[in-house]
Order: structure tokens, then C-alpha cells, then sequence
């Protein structure tokens, strides 16, 4: 089996985490190999602390080729991480395919601000983070125009969005 590539997409709270370590942690039961790769880990490792566009496109472009450069026995590498932009995606479609599933985790942003477990939809509020995606920056979440799985988070939960992953991967 030929590794395969799942990156979690979507706005800040949308389950991107949730659902990757969830998966994984069914994966594993089922006797495969399995890395999560979380691009706040990933971030902070790297002392990427600016969202600028550049530094989004630097980030993301690093976490590509760091799985790239991974001499891995792994059978799945899950990636969760924002990755606002389409440029970032594609090469990393282009890059893995056809190994390489994109997952939208899509949700409303009313639900995003009720769950807010960061508490970043509170501080964009009160104007502590003048840049969060989605919310207040003008960075504006890019679709994807290659073929992707979304799941809407806010409708299903995290068993029901991890059995259609499953499913289609």
C-alpha cells in the first residue's frame, strides 16, 4: 500500500483536529500505520508567528515537503491545518496525487464563534487578533477547484463525518 495523503482543511474550530485524530486512532485500531502532522504544532515548532499571506504560503509549502522528505513506513500521513489558499492545496494535490485527499471541514460561522475552543472568535471580537481567517482578515478561505470531500461538521457529528471520510479514502 502506497502511503496516502489526507489533509484536513477549513476555518479555525471546524474539526479539522478532531476529526483527523479520530481517524487516526480508528486506523491505528485497525492495525495501520498512521502520523498526524497538526499545522499549530507544526507552526510552533517552526516559530511561524505571523499570518501574513507569505508566511501562510511558507508554512504550508513547508509542511508539504517535510511529508515529502519523510522516509515513512506510514500508510496514511494526516495533515489538519487551516491552508486557506488554493495555490497551497494544489501543489500539494499536484504533488501527491493520486494519494492525496482533501477534506473541507465545513461549518457555519455562527457555529464557529459558539464553539470557539480556542477562544480566537472571541479575541477577533474584542480586536486582540486583527487577522483571523474567516472572520476578520483579508485572507479569505480559497475553494479547492480539484475534486475534494467536505464534510459538514455543523450538521453531522464526529462519527458520521469520520465513516464518510473512511468510506471515500
Amino acid at each position: 500500500m502506497k502511503r496516502k495523503i489526507v489533509w484536513f482543511t477549513g476555518l479555525s474550530g471546524s474539526g479539522k483536529t478532531t476529526l483527523s485524530t479520530y481517524i487516526s486512532k480508528y486506523l491505528r485500531k485497525k492495525k495501520f500505520k498512521v502520523r498526524l502532522l497538526d499545522g499549530d504544532k507544526f507552526r510552533k515548532k517552526n516559530n511561524f508567528k505571523k499570518y501574513t499571506k507569505k508566511e501562510i504560503i511558507k508554512n504550508n509549502l513547508r509542511i508539504i515537503n517535510y511529508i515529502d522528505s519523510l522516509i515513512t513506513k506510514d500508510d496514511y500521513i494526516l495533515v489538519s491545518v487551516i491552508s486557506p489558499l488554493e495555490k497551497t492545496r494544489n501543489y500539494a494535490y499536484n504533488k501527491f496525487k493520486p494519494n492525496y485527499f482533501e477534506i473541507h471541514t465545513k461549518c457555519n460561522l455562527k457555529e464557529l464563534v459558539k464553539r470557539d475552543t480556542k477562544k480566537l472568535y472571541y479575541k477577533a471580537k474584542k480586536k486582540i487578533i486583527k487577522n483571523l481567517i474567516g472572520f476578520n482578515s483579508k485572507i479569505k478561505y480559497e475553494r479547492s477547484k480539484h475534486k475534494k470531500i467536505t464534510v459538514n461538521t455543523e450538521k453531522f457529528d464526529i462519527k458520521e463525518c469520520a465513516e464518510y471520510i473512511l468510506k471515500k479514502i
